[in-house]
């Protein structure tokens, strides 16, 4: 069988009502308010705009450590992967927890930093430890197993496609933390933690570290960004 007819068979068997057909402009209409798209694809895009890699973050969050949670959470669940699996997964980590997260950090990064270096390192990690908390994105590896399985053809596209499930995930807390006034930035020391992190909060085996998002209170604002010139990274064909 053709992996495509493959896929849908599956799909259609998991389905146990089949929808009646509906006219394209109904569906349209009854996904989206017409008259507000414009504005809400330009709010989009402001918030697109307005998030930002904040480094000076503090503790004192603008929402509840309750809505935080909530919010990081929900923006995971709705952020959409391949076939569906849902292979990202999430520790996240506050106060005492977030700072005992970074002390991990510090201590493997003077393994392999010199001891007359690691002054500009420390800095930047007492940077993060001041931050309200840090959310450590991971993705399940028994899932993208189960996946090669079921779908050989595709096998080898799975770990692919589950790096930009992730990359999706972390985009999508990080929009939503910047809608709640939150600032974040993105770091990527797993190569260096990902041993001590399993250990010390008992994380399954099949949850390998991507990255880990800092957040907090906005103390000053980023940098101003700069955009390569477009003709460098758009081919628009007609």
């Amino acid at each position: 069988m053709d992996p495509f007819q493959q896929i849908l068979k599956s799909t259609i068997a998991r389905t146990e009502v089949v929808p009646p057909a509906v006219a394209p402009q109904a569906l349209l209409e009854t996904v989206f308010n017409v008259q507000t798209l414009v504005p809400r694809v330009e709010m989009f895009l402001a918030l697109a705009k307005a998030r930002r890699s904040i480094y000076a973050l503090g503790k004192d969050l603008p929402v509840s450590h309750e809505e935080a949670i909530a919010t990081i959470k929900e923006a995971i669940r709705q952020a959409p992967s391949a076939f569906h699996s849902q292979t990202s997964r999430a520790l996240i980590l506050l106060d005492h927890e977030h700072e005992r997260f970074w002390e991990l950090v510090r201590a493997q990064m003077r393994n392999v930093i010199p001891a007359e270096s690691f002054h500009a390192t420390a800095d930047k990690l007492d940077g993060f430890s001041a931050a309200a908390g840090t959310v450590l994105f991971f993705e399940d590896q028994e899932v993208v197993s189960h996946l090669q399985r079921q779908y050989i053809a595709y096998a080898e596209h799975f770990p692919v496609w589950s790096e930009q499930s992730s990359g999706i995930a972390q985009y999508a807390v990080w929009l939503a933390l910047a809608d709640k006034q939150i600032g974040a930035n993105l770091q990527h020391y797993h190569l260096l933690i990902d041993a001590d992190v399993r250990a010390t909060w008992n994380i399954p085996e099949s949850w390998t570290l991507r990255a880990e998002m800092n957040f907090g209170a906005i103390l000053a604002p980023a940098e101003e960004k700069t955009f390569i010139d477009d003709e460098k990274r758009f081919i628009v064909a007609r």
